[in-house]
């Protein structure tokens, strides 16, 4: 006799493991608990079969790439006020329900509802008040685009003719100038997904300096993927300048809002990122040639003031002022001569008079008027009897010469 399976999920065991049967049943009984549910999405599947009473339907989420498997009664289609197709947003009444034979989830949708373009832009008006609130508007944030990229990055439809305009106007204005070119859908439910993708990937690309996205005008609708919060997000999010290039000058998504530049048409777009080569061949020869007249007109004037300074009488005998300076340095030599030879008197008589007070005041002149100079053995100068003894020896110089004295007691 088996062991009975076990209630809870928690208490199997690899010893005591659910038949597949028992899963999927539990699975089934808890998703037909479930509550029927109003969803919003993108059609991006639709399968109708000719006589047959359901439809199939692939549900898209419109920011990420999640979806659901949808079944419709083909009374449900009939009922719409426009015939349903791919791409449509729609809001759906459905209720999961899982097939146990397959393990599938799919939602039986019990209503459709297309979204109208006046609730489309009542939430684009929504999110880009939430966006500006952010400051992903501001004006500070705005980068200036490179005056000659080094590479052009451009985000475009296959084979569109925004991205001929672009290309075919950039290389008419500068000639060879390189692109790096994404080419994805701009419409539609995969286009959320890969202009974001392609825009990241062309801001990792050291060379590419700008970024292009671009497509051709068309509806609301067509043109919603531009005003998509994770479009958005990526173009703020961008090291590199993006320029805005979507639809007509009329048309405004809010990529339009976040770009560093706003472009009316793709035509404007390739005007914008690269600089006119024959305009720039034509200010350079301008410059040129305002610079080479300037240059002229100053060589001119000055050969003219150089004419008008040499005219002058001054300046007509060129010698006049050589002979005239030649005087003055006469001048002023001899007058440097005459207080040199001046002073040089005046010192020689102050010497003189030097000489004869030195003559009169010195030791020998007063020797020759009979005065005598009196020292021991030793040189000291007797200057007082009181220090003499009897029989000292002393050495007495008088006007021509000296003698020896010895003292007496008379």
């Amino acid at each position: 006799m088996s062991s009975p399976l076990p209630e809870r999920a928690a208490d199997t065991s690899a010893e005591a493991p659910w038949p597949v049967r028992v899963l999927s049943m539990k699975i089934a009984e808890y998703v037909d608990r479930m509550s029927v549910t109003w969803i919003e999405g993108q059609v991006v599947q639709l399968r109708v079969r000719p006589g047959a009473r359901t439809a199939f339907l692939t549900l898209r989420d419109p920011d990420v790439d999640m979806s659901l498997s949808c079944s419709v009664r083909v009374t449900a289609l009939d009922a719409m006020p426009t015939p349903l197709s791919e791409g449509a947003r729609v809001v759906v009444q459905a209720k999961p329900d899982y097939w146990t034979q397959r393990g599938s989830l799919t939602m039986d949708v019990r209503q459709l509802r297309p979204v109208g373009v006046g609730e489309l832009l009542a939430r684009i008006e929504y999110l880009k008040q939430n966006l500006r609130s952010e400051g992903l508007f501001d004006a500070s944030r705005k980068r200036p685009l490179p005056f000659l990229p080094r590479r052009v990055g451009l985000v475009c439809g296959r084979a569109s003719a925004a991205e001929r305009d672009v290309i075919e106007n950039a290389h008419r204005r500068w000639p060879g100038l390189p692109f790096a070119i994404r080419q994805v859908p701009v419409q539609g439910p995969q286009s959320v997904a890969e202009v974001s993708a392609a825009i990241t990937e062309l801001d990792a690309i050291d060379d590419v300096d700008v970024i292009i996205v671009t497509r051709g005008g068309g509806s609301v609708e067509d043109l919603l993927p531009f005003s998509n919060e994770t479009m958005v997000r990526a173009v703020a999010g961008a090291r590199t300048p993006v320029v805005s290039a979507i639809g007509h000058d009329v048309d405004t998504p809010l990529l339009d809002l976040v770009a560093d530049v706003r472009a009316s048409t793709p035509t404007d777009a390739a005007k914008l990122v690269c600089p006119d080569a024959a305009a720039e061949r034509d200010g350079i020869a301008d410059a040129r040639a305002r610079a080479r007249a300037s240059l002229a007109g100053f060589v001119h004037r000055e050969r003219n003031r150089l004419v008008e300074l040499t005219s002058r009488p001054v300046l007509t005998d060129r010698t006049a002022f050589v002979r005239a300076q030649r005087e003055v340095i006469h001048s002023l030599h001899r007058r440097a001569h005459g207080r040199v030879e001046a002073r040089m008197h005046r010192e020689r008589d102050r010497v003189t008079h030097l000489r004869s007070q030195a003559r009169v005041l010195s030791p020998a002149s007063t020797l020759e008027r009979g005065y005598a100079i009196v020292q021991r053995p030793d040189g000291e100068v007797v200057a007082s009897r009181e220090v003499l003894e009897i029989d000292d020896l002393l050495r007495v110089t008088v006007a021509d010469g000296d003698f020896a004295a010895r003292v007496s007691d008379s």
